[in-house]
């Protein structure tokens, strides 16, 4: 990010891509349009399936799968066969340009504003479908904290929950703590009223009966709407030990048959569970010994006092 007097911006030397990248689980026509347009051409593929005509595929791309595919590993393939046409990790790139839905402004050579920072785990249980950090370090200390389950795109067993902070757990290529350390810097660095907001969302909450509450793909619009919102000044939200939550009346639910009783979950942070949820993440910072930034030391601590306060007075 490049600090102005303007607030922090994005320019094209933060962000040297000029080509998008999808992992293929559930990129089909009928959920994901924009990302299937982008792959018309100039399109490079690793981990998928041939068509018999030269075309690629993977599960999920069409309703039905070809009746003859030749498979990841330059196999013979067909709907009877017990194993996946393409990798469960297969990926495609394509010039970012060729997206429908791009901004035009996306490669101004002036960068762009950057109003809110969203990151995201895949947590089943504790974890609110959204929630709004209290300020940047508590972003950074909420961002630490992302895990999710386990995917074919990490050394894990697939389901198993993994730490994941700032979702680059398979990416980061130093020292964790260095990389917290960093994000502190660019905080330290900037007027606080100029700093992007910090949200951490999770679209994956489950109820009882393992089932997801959040209905997820295009529906993450709503979300998006409430930040916006809040951004800029008319959105409402709730205090929870975790940062600020939308109420049910803040976002917009319309034509959605969510009953309150299930959307409450989501909306909302028990703090017994939260203070769980810290302890693990203390504990997890000591991996990095006297490395890990005292200030999120000081987030853990000061989020522990905030679950007392909300047993005690909640």
């Amino acid at each position: 990010m490049l600090a102005t007097d303007a607030g922090e911006w994005a320019t094209p030397c933060n962000q040297p891509r000029s080509r998008v990248l999808w992992r293929r689980a559930r990129n089909g026509a009928n959920d994901q349009r924009n990302a299937v347009d982008t792959l018309q051409a100039n399109c490079i593929f690793t981990n998928v399936a041939l068509t018999d005509d030269g075309d690629v595929w993977w599960e999920g791309l069409t309703d039905s799968p070809p009746h003859h595919l030749i498979d990841w590993t330059g196999k013979d393939w067909s709907p009877a066969s017990p194993n996946p046409a393409a990798h469960p990790n297969a990926r495609f790139t394509a010039p970012a340009k060729q997206c429908p839905s791009i901004a035009k402004e996306w490669d101004a050579p002036f960068g762009v504003p950057i109003s809110a920072i969203l990151m995201g785990g895949r947590r089943a249980s504790v974890v609110p479908l959204v929630v709004e950090s209290f300020n940047w370090q508590h972003g950074v200390f909420m961002a630490s904290n992302l895990s999710s389950e386990a995917t074919a795109a990490a050394e894990n067993t697939v389901g198993e929950v993994r730490r994941d902070p700032f979702a680059m757990a398979p990416f980061c290529g130093y020292n964790f703590a260095d990389y917290f350390h960093h994000w502190l810097g660019v905080g330290a660095r900037a007027r606080q009223e100029n700093l992007p907001r910090i949200y951490i969302v999770n679209w994956f909450r489950k109820d009882k009966n393992g089932k997801f509450i959040w209905p997820g793909f295009g529906e993450n619009i709503r979300v998006l709407k409430w930040i916006f919102e809040r951004l800029d000044g008319s959105g409402t939200a709730v205090e929870t030990v975790a940062g600020w939550a939308p109420t049910r009346d803040s976002l917009d639910l319309a034509g959605l048959s969510l009953e309150a009783t299930r959307l409450e979950p989501i909306l909302t942070v028990d703090a017994g569970d939260w203070r769980e949820e810290v302890e693990r993440l203390k504990h997890y910072y000591l991996e990095f010994g006297d490395r890990i930034p005292g200030a999120l030391m000081d987030e853990a601590s000061s989020a522990l006092q905030a679950t007392r306060h909300d047993r005690e007075h909640g």
